[in-house]
């Protein structure tokens, strides 16, 4: 399977949706809420398992699943309101990097 850019994966859900007639209904607050709806069923995976440990074949199928469904609905999101997702997590990583430098965040969860 291959792998598409940020920018070629917004294309075609871009594509998918207007296809589909489905831009009037994907509007931000929409879009916000699905994306919510979303990472919620990618949380119920976890409810009562106590982490990550014991993920087997299925779990981890769904996960993938749930994963791709929120990244869908973030490439939507961007699309909605005309910002490149790619640039957007770009600069948020280099804001993080230096919110959170190594020398001063490293095991910062282990204290």
């Amino acid at each position: 399977m291959s792998q598409e850019t940020v920018d070629a994966l917004a294309k075609r859900v871009k594509d998918f949706v207007e296809k589909r007639s489905w831009t009037k209904y994907h509007k931000p607050k929409d879009i916000a809420i699905a994306l919510s709806v979303e990472a919620a069923e990618l949380l119920e995976i976890f409810q009562w398992s106590g982490g990550a440990e014991g993920l087997n074949e299925e779990n981890l199928g769904r996960v993938r699943m749930e994963t791709a469904d929120t990244v869908i609905y973030a490439l939507s999101m961007a699309n909605a309101c005309g910002f490149d997702l790619g640039e957007a997590v770009t600069e948020k990583i280099s804001l993080n990097e230096k919110k959170y430098p190594v020398g001063k965040s490293r095991d910062m969860f282990n204290r």
